[in-house]
């Protein structure tokens, strides 16, 4: 691998799961961490440069760029012979909410009242492709389930989030919210753990934990490479870790230890990761 040293070894378990980093999400990440701050247009060559630091081929990082664009998110002005690419409205949007789920998750440590939001939902048992999308997006939401139609988070705010989501697909007829605080019967953490995989999710963390205590840049390029490749590889928690109070995760919880490498590596790196930016995006 290129642009920064790391000790080999394995990292990514349950690949899939966890989520690939593609062309395109890694795009995105470079999008979101650098050009969205500066808001000023960056060259197709300056970012196929970039990406094939982080072992992204040139066709695929291209396909990345025309796919990002098909999408609506980035759009393209020429100059002469080349081509520099702006995020659009859309594009400024997603990434925007992006960041500010990755960077509020990061730092998120309220405290709990002890109330929970519970959801029963309706699903037709052979509508698959609609039991997907609500697991999907439920899940994004920070909700758990307890079998398939019944879903629970700490986090009473997230209800209208929860409402949209069963509007959009026309789930709202037929379920019903409730916001309770727990009886005498049965234990948090364990509904906690029926909820969630939190072991899964601890073993994301202490992977990556393991990944990023071996990076040593040592040049400001490199830590521009393992500046994209930190925010790339902390994106996909706020997906799996609902975000849970102390009170009901396990003791010594890995994400808290993730949390703070995160906010120090980031910290620490961005000055540098910045100026090797500003050196690769200069007008060429």
């Amino acid at each position: 691998m290129r642009g920064v040293e790391v000790v080999d070894g394995p990292f990514v378990t349950r690949r899939q799961e966890l989520g690939a980093a593609s062309a395109r999400s890694l795009l995105l990440t470079v999008l979101g961490e650098f050009v969205l701050p500066s808001g000023r247009p960056v060259w197709t060559a300056s970012l196929l440069e970039l990406l094939a630091d982080l072992d992204v081929a040139e066709k695929a990082a291209r396909q990345a760029i025309m796919r990002t664009a098909d999408s609506g998110w980035i759009e393209a002005s020429r100059i002469g012979r080349e081509t520099r690419w702006s995020l659009t409205a859309a594009g400024t949007r997603l990434l925007r909410e992006g960041t500010e789920r990755i960077y509020g998750f990061a730092a998120d440590d309220r405290a709990w009242d002890g109330r929970w939001l519970v959801l029963s939902v309706g699903v037709p048992e052979n509508n698959r492709a609609v039991r997907q999308r609500l697991r999907t997006q439920l899940g994004w939401a920070g909700l758990g389930s307890l079998d398939a139609g019944t879903w629970v988070t700490p986090r009473v705010d997230r209800e209208q989030e929860a409402r949209r989501v069963l509007d959009e697909l026309g789930l709202l007829a037929g379920s019903w919210s409730f916001v309770a605080t727990a009886g005498v019967v049965g234990n948090e953490r364990s509904l906690a753990r029926t909820a969630w995989d939190l072991d899964g999710i601890e073993r994301g963390y202490e992977d990556f934990l393991e990944l990023v205590g071996r990076r040593r840049p040592r040049t400001d390029r490199q830590a521009l490479v393992a500046q994209v490749r930190l925010v790339q590889e902390w994106r996909r928690f706020p997906l799996l870790d609902p975000g849970l109070p102390r009170e009901l995760l396990p003791p010594r919880w890995s994400g808290s230890r993730a949390a703070e490498v995160f906010r120090e590596r980031h910290a620490t790196w961005a000055p540098r990761a910045q100026q090797a930016w500003v050196q690769l995006t200069a007008d060429r």
